[in-house]
């Protein structure tokens, strides 16, 4: 089995390169709970680029404006419905937000206007490791600049029965923005639905 590498998307507008602790912190979980071998660093790739292709998976995140160009759009679209998997989580928590509005905008332009929908709450992403009753919340939901609610779902882009595209307004990079070695200090391990996110990108 090849080494998991977590592949980070750069792409042209927006700020890409948030919670730069986080996917240390993913890869900790993944060797603490499971047998997947990783590779230690991050790797990031730009959108338009054919080392897209590469990755199983992919992260996607930012604050402000979403907007493909038309290259980087059709590698989005070419790279799901190849099997690819991204995770995408709005830094804003903020379903009013400029991220939000915008990369739901682009959704509709790259797989059609109904393709993103919410997912049920007994969806198999729930229970692909460990199991959860739905979306794990977090601390910033109510905190900082959201939109004062807290989502009780993510939405996903499924392809040919399998999510292609998983959405989060949860702002888990945030969550999961620490070193690793503090996480001894928490009551419950808050980073094990990042192990099933990455599970099912995996294996399903």
């Amino acid at each position: 089995m090849k080494p998991f590498v977590f592949t980070r998307i750069q792409y042209t507008s927006g700020d890409w390169d948030t919670d730069q602790r986080m996917p240390s912190n993913i890869l900790h979980s993944l060797v603490e709970y499971t047998t997947i071998p990783i590779e230690e660093k991050e790797k990031v790739v730009l959108l338009s680029s054919n080392d897209l292709f590469k990755s199983p998976f992919c992260y996607l995140s930012g604050h402000k404006l979403v907007e493909f160009s038309t290259q980087e759009r059709e590698h989005f679209h070419r790279y799901v419905e190849n099997g690819g998997f991204v995770f995408v989580d709005d830094c804003n928590h903020d379903i009013d937000g400029l991220f939000a509005k915008s990369f739901e905008q682009e959704m509709a332009r790259t797989f059609g206007e109904k393709a993103l929908q919410k997912i049920a709450n007994t969806h198999p992403i729930y229970h692909a490791f460990f199991d959860f009753e739905g979306p794990p919340t977090t601390s910033f939901e109510l905190n900082g600049w959201g939109d004062d609610l807290v989502h009780d779902y993510l939405k996903a882009v499924v392809i040919k029965g399998r999510i292609g595209v998983l959405y989060s307004n949860k702002d888990y990079g945030c969550e999961w923005d620490y070193d690793f070695r503090n996480k001894r200090w928490l009551a419950e391990d808050n980073t094990k639905f990042g192990v099933n996110i990455i599970n099912y990108a995996l294996n399903i």
